[in-house]
């Protein structure tokens, strides 16, 4: 996020204006540093959030670095208003198909300033949680304004020195514009611009067939917008299990999303039936012209500014180099986060920071290989994973068998019409130890909980099987993978000896 952020929030209405009073107060007053920090946070996104609070709740003297707007792309341009979106676009998506349950509903229409007001009310009334002034009163002493090191154990904000023991770099990432002739003229939106929109455009082209780029060109489908999506590769959701991916693929085309894999934008080009993309497919050049172009096709780290180098810290086009103990070169100077992470998600960075407060400041050893991080595109089907899948198995070297559970077989799945996706977890061959799970459907989010807790406590598949579930829910199709692993065990010199025994013990 640059450092005129804050500026960016559109239209100035009552909950932008709360919204900027409690992550970027203009009249705050940073306080007077007085002796050396036993930790300084440079970012106040969800990494160094929590590692401020986590830090500061132990008896640590702490200071937090923001110069933007504090809560980070969670709160104020990611997760946070990108699920108010969604949750507003389900609700236009399931008014449209209440027919299919028996339920007429006439004249369906989306008010989308209506949707984007929703948006920054909530955004606005979950931002105390991240307020400066929350985090002053937790101990933290919170410095809004530009951080630069002047050594390895020095850094300063707007040129007031601050001299720690230990710092934490948490200052995230942005997204990244492709180099393509003509887009930066054309004005893209990024996620950090698309939520100040306040009338839908007719026509949308969406840059990126990655989770945000999937969830956006959805929500903004269902809104009424028509969406093309493009995505260099063969499919979207290039990352994920190939047949979760189809499944989401399938039902954005269902709804109208026009995908376009296989795909490059060349060029883009203003006139005036509005932006002109050229984009090279397949079967030629085509060009599609839209109003508006939302681009999700990467994301890079916030390193520049810092002077990291006066620090000894080091690094890449990836972000701050760290080793799994979220060290720096500087072994005083540690980093989490998107700035250094390869799973850019928020409850990533929330475990790592927990991981960061115990390595420095308490001696910890908490490796960052060891965080078993779960995550989920908020789709209609959502796309949920958790541990290795086949792909990530065989760069491991390790075999594995493969469990799958369709919805359409699973009896609340059919009264609900949520028949779309499976469940699939993974063991290591021969055995029950789960390594891993993709779930594809309509509370894939909430259910890949389930696997992960069986992961964490080493529960085995075939355990999973004597957990009773409430009949009838979705989640039954985990426990009907572990039956499913319990008869392969029913092998035919098994069946052979029951049948003996009962035969005998007539």
């Amino acid at each position: 996020m640059s450092q005129e952020s804050f500026f960016e929030l559109s239209p100035q209405d009552e909950f932008n204006e709360q919204l900027l009073a409690n992550t970027h107060p203009m009249d705050w007053i940073n306080p007077k540093p007085s002796g050396r920090y036993n930790l300084v946070v440079i970012g106040g996104g969800t990494a160094g959030l929590v590692t401020a609070a986590v830090a500061a709740g132990l008896g640590g003297k702490v200071a937090l670095i923001e110069r933007a707007l504090l809560g980070g792309d969670c709160l104020n341009v990611g997760c946070v208003p990108s699920k108010a979106l969604i949750r507003a676009a389900k609700a236009a998506a399931a008014a449209q198909s209440a027919g299919e349950y028996g339920v007429e509903v006439n004249g369906v229409e989306v008010d989308f300033a209506r949707v984007m007001s929703r948006m920054r009310e909530i955004r606005a009334g979950i931002s105390p949680h991240d307020s400066a002034a929350r985090f002053r009163d937790l101990g933290v002493d919170v410095f809004l304004g530009s951080a630069e090191f002047l050594d390895g154990s020095t850094v300063t904000v707007d040129g007031t020195p601050l001299k720690f023991k230990k710092a934490v770099i948490a200052t995230g990432g942005r997204a990244v514009l492709p180099t393509i002739d003509g887009l930066e003229v054309a004005a893209p939106l990024t996620n950090h611009t698309l939520f100040n929109l306040t009338e839908l455009p007719k026509r949308l082209a969406v840059i990126g067939g990655g989770p945000i780029g999937c969830e956006m060109a959805q929500a903004f489908q269902r809104f009424g917008s028509e969406v093309t999506l493009l995505q260099r590769s063969e499919r979207i959701l290039p990352n994920e299990d190939p047949d979760a991916a189809d499944w989401v693929s399938r039902r954005l085309e269902h709804e109208g999303v026009n995908i376009l894999t296989d795909s490059e934008l060349t060029e883009v080009v203003k006139d005036g039936a509005g932006k002109v993309l050229s984009v090279k497919t397949t079967d030629g050049v085509e060009q599609v012209i839209v109003d508006e172009i939302l681009v999700s096709a990467g994301r890079r780290p916030n390193t520049e500014g810092l002077a990291l180098q006066k620090a000894g810290v080091e690094v890449n086009e990836s972000g701050v180099l760290i080793d799994d103990f979220f060290r720096t070169a500087n072994r005083n100077i540690f980093a989490a986060g998107d700035v250094t992470m390869e799973r850019k998600f928020t409850h990533a960075a929330d475990f790592a920071a927990r991981a960061v407060v115990q390595n420095a400041l308490f001696f910890g050893r908490k490796r960052l290989s060891n965080l078993r991080i779960p995550w989920c595109t908020y789709t209609e089907p959502e796309l949920a994973h958790v541990g290795v899948g086949p792909r990530e198995a065989a760069q491991k070297g390790m075999k594995i068998d493969s469990y799958t559970r369709e919805f359409a077989d699973v009896d609340r799945g059919k009264t609900d019409g949520e028949t779309e996706g499976f469940v699939r977890i993974h063991t290591l061959q021969g055995g029950d130890q789960i390594v891993g799970a993709t779930i594809v459907g309509s509370h894939a989010g909430e259910l890949i909980s389930e696997v992960g807790v069986a992961m964490a406590g080493k529960v085995g598949l075939g355990t999973l099987a004597s957990v009773i579930h409430p009949y009838p829910t979705q989640a039954e199709a985990i426990r009907q993978i572990g039956d499913a692993y319990n008869k392969k065990r029913f092998t035919p010199t098994v069946a052979k000896f029951f049948s003996w025994w009962l035969k005998k013990s007539r």
